[in-house]
C-alpha cells in the first residue's frame, strides 16, 4: 500500500528470508502506487526485489500508464476473469528457484465488486488448461466477501496447491489446509501503514464516515507492517503440506530508500 508498503515489503522480505528461505514470491501490488494502481517504474522496482510475480485486482487499471506493461510483461498479472480484450493476462507459468514448475492464477470475485465474469468457472477452465504444464498452482483470489472467498477455497480444494485471498487489507486468522490438500487463507493482509484505516490516513476515512462528505483518500505513512503467508508445497503431489501466517512490524522503515520511492 503506497510508498510505505513498498519499503515495508523490502524490509519484510529480508527479515522473512532469514527465517524461511523461499523459492517463489507472489505479491499483490494493485495499491502500490499511491494506494491506487501501479505504474511502470514502481512495478519494475518491485520485480527487482525478490518478488517473482505481481498480481492485481479492482485497482489494477487506476493508473492507465500500466496498460502497455501489462501487455508486455508476463510477470505482472491482472484478474483473469475480466472481459475479452482487456490488456494483460491473469496467468503466469514459470520455474521456482528449486526447479518446480509453478502456475500463478489471479482471479477476482463478484460479490460487492464490478466488472468480473464468473471466477468459479474461469478457475476450472484455467486450472484444466495447466494440466501437464505445472507441478503446482497458486491462486490469488481478490474478493470482498469472506463467504465468496471461503466458497472459492472449497471449490478448488484438491485442484490447486493454494488459494490465498487478497483485497480487504486485514489478515485473517483462518490459515489452514483443506481436506483435499489445498492451503487456504481468506485474506493475507496488507503490507503498509498500520497507523491508518486499511492504509488510508485516519483523518480522511473519519471525515467520510462521520460527515458523509466525499474526501480525497491519501495513503498514510506511520507504523509500517508486513503481512504474508509462507506455503509449504509438494511438487510431487501438487498439494500443500503447510501454511503459516506472518505479520511483522517494521522499524525505521523511513530510513530505507529505493529507485521506486517517488
Amino acid at each position: 500500500m503506497g510508498r510505505t508498503g513498498r519499503r515495508a515489503a523490502r524490509a519484510g522480505l529480508e527479515q522473512l528470508e532469514i527465517i524461511r528461505p523461499f523459492d517463489l514470491v507472489v505479491a499483490n501490488a494493485e495499491n502500490a502506487a499511491g494506494g491506487f494502481g501501479l505504474t511502470e517504474k514502481i512495478a519494475l522496482g518491485l520485480l527487482a526485489l525478490p518478488i517473482d510475480v505481481l498480481t492485481g485486482g479492482n485497482h489494477t487499471f487506476d493508473k492507465k500508464e500500466i496498460l502497455p506493461l501489462l501487455a508486455s510483461q508476463p510477470r505482472i498479472l491482472r484478474p483473469a476473469n475480466l472481459p475479452p480484450g482487456v490488456p494483460g493476462s491473469g496467468i503466469w507459468v514459470g520455474e521456482a528457484r528449486n526447479g518446480a514448475r509453478i502456475g500463478v492464477l489471479n482471479l477476482m470475485g463478484r460479490v460487492f465488486m464490478q466488472g468480473a465474469d464468473d471466477p468459479f468457472r474461469a478457475a476450472d477452465e484455467l486450472v484444466a488448461s495447466l494440466a501437464g504444464q505445472t507441478d503446482l498452482v497458486i491462486v490469488d483470489f481478490h474478493a470482498e466477501a469472506t463467504s465468496e472467498k471461503t466458497a472459492f477455497g472449497w471449490h478448488l480444494d484438491g485442484k490447486v496447491a493454494a488459494v490465498v485471498g487478497t483485497h480487504t487489507h486485514v489478515q485473517t486468522a483462518d490459515a489452514r489446509l483443506l481436506p483435499g490438500g489445498t492451503a487456504y487463507i481468506t485474506d493475507v493482509g496488507m503490507t503498509g501503514p498500520l497507523d491508518s484505516v486499511i492504509g488510508v490516513r485516519k483523518e480522511d476515512a473519519l471525515t467520510r464516515f462521520l460527515l458523509g462528505i466525499p474526501s480525497r483518500f491519501t495513503v498514510a505513512t506511520g507504523d509500517p507492517c508486513f503481512s504474508a503467508v509462507t506455503l509449504d508445497l509438494d511438487e510431487s503431489t501438487g498439494r500443500a503440506t503447510g501454511i503459516s501466517r506472518h505479520w511483522i512490524r517494521i522499524g525505521l522503515v523511513d530510513t530505507l530508500t529505493d529507485e521506486a520511492d517517488e
